[in-house]
């Protein structure tokens, strides 16, 4: 699919979409704030009180999840991997799950700036937002937005999920660190993966249409050749300069790359094209995610990521699909 609203590089937000849409949500925060209580939650009669959660993208919802456990209810907003993220327009309904959350859990860096607008219309003193661009202490003009794919990303943005849940639960404090010990744990087959995959193929290069798995990549020691303007103007829906184009082709036809990193979620006619001559020239395709992918947690996900590219450089097998 072609997209149309994509993230800015220096963190300007994107398009909120029509007037009427807004309206919509400006209405539907109306509706939230006369319906729910600043105290929020819902109860449920085996645990009592349950903390409502919203992760704004579903890595971060599902994370939120394992460490809340039985005392959190989480939703996501960002979950089909069919939806072009850059190019979402929050709704009515988004709107009410926002406000009426406990605690919040977004990306930052331009990636979800319609989370921001949500909770400056619904303002609640007493809801906790967590952005993992303001764990990580990453600048506005960080140009990769795709924080998610970073080794250190998540064990920090969870260590901040267990304190703001145990400070709105304190009783359940204990149960709260004692999931995110296991899920740091669970973790070690994807940082041993990564690890052992640096350590085996040094000198490894790569080619990409988006900077997503970039992240993930540079952990991984393989380096980049797609200049980082074309990944950028890709990420925006603007077509690359025709002497970029051409660059990235030849990664293929002159054997540079041993694997291409491919944005499964958001395509275009340019992208497939690029894709296409990779597969001609033997170079083996690993398709890749902004949303978790159906059937996966976090750590499953990044594990099966980490897989993909090692196959790709190992068994010059193509992973187009998780």
């Amino acid at each position: 699919m072609r997209r149309t609203t994509r993230h800015t590089r220096l963190g300007r937000p994107p398009r909120m979409g029509p007037g009427a849409a807004l309206a919509g949500v400006v209405a539907a925060l109306a509706l939230a704030a006369a319906g729910c209580s600043s105290a929020g939650g819902s109860t449920d009669s085996a645990h009592g009180t349950v903390i409502t959660a919203v992760g704004a993208e579903n890595e971060y919802a599902n994370v939120l999840g394992q460490i809340g456990g039985r005392y959190v209810h989480v939703s996501a907003v960002l979950d089909n991997p069919n939806t072009d993220p850059h190019a979402f327009e929050a709704s009515p309904q988004v709107a009410q799950e926002v406000s009426s959350a406990q605690l919040i859990v977004q990306n930052g860096v331009g990636y979800d700036s319609w989370m921001n607008n949500i909770e400056s219309a619904s303002p609640n003193p007493d809801r906790k937002v967590i952005t993992a661009q303001q764990v990580l202490g990453l600048p506005d003009s960080t140009p990769n937005p795709h924080l998610w794919y970073g080794p250190a990303t998540m064990p920090a943005v969870a260590k901040v999920m267990a304190a703001d849940l145990s400070a709105l639960q304190p009783a359940h404090k204990a149960y709260f660190q004692a999931r995110l010990k296991a899920f740091n744990q669970s973790l070690n087959p994807w940082l041993a993966a990564i690890a052992q995959f640096k350590a085996k193929h040094p000198g490894t290069a790569a080619a990409t249409t988006e900077p997503v798995a970039d992240y993930l990549l540079t952990a991984m020691g393989i380096t980049n050749l797609t200049p980082f303007r074309f990944q950028a103007d890709i990420m925006n829906g603007i077509d690359p300069a025709p002497q970029d184009i051409a660059l990235e082709n030849s990664f293929f036809a002159q054997h540079k790359v041993r694997l291409f990193a491919y944005n499964q979620q958001v395509t275009s006619a340019l992208t497939t094209s690029i894709r296409d001559n990779a597969l001609e020239a033997g170079v083996p395709v690993v398709g890749v995610y902004e949303t978790m992918p159906a059937g996966h947690t976090y750590q499953s996900w990044m594990l099966a990521e980490a897989n993909a590219i090692s196959k790709a450089v190992t068994s010059k097998t193509s992973t187009q699909k998780l």
